[in-house]
């Protein structure tokens, strides 16, 4: 799976979609994605494509945002507060 087949075309910029897919990429690597189910994979893409959304564009902190509530994840407790580019 990747996060490119959920993406609506036009949706984001070449470079947030790159973003986005290092993001998932690397989510799905913590997460040993071999014995996930496909559900949980596309929450994950769910929450990454929600932080893009709002103008996220790190695949660091688009990763931590999708793993943030799972089990044994504390994704925030290292993170600046996100501000728009532009705001």
């Amino acid at each position: 799976m990747s996060i490119q087949s959920i993406v609506k075309l036009g949706e984001f910029e070449p470079d947030a979609i790159a973003a986005m897919s290092e993001a998932f990429e690397a989510a799905c690597k913590e997460l040993n994605d071999d014995g996930q189910p496909k559900l949980v994979l596309e929450v994950i893409a769910e929450r990454i494509i929600a932080a893009a959304s709002i103008g996220e564009r790190d695949p660091v902190r688009l990763r931590k945002a999708a793993l943030a509530g799972l089990p044994g994840e504390d994704a925030f407790r290292d993170l600046a507060p996100f501000t728009p580019s532009g705001a």
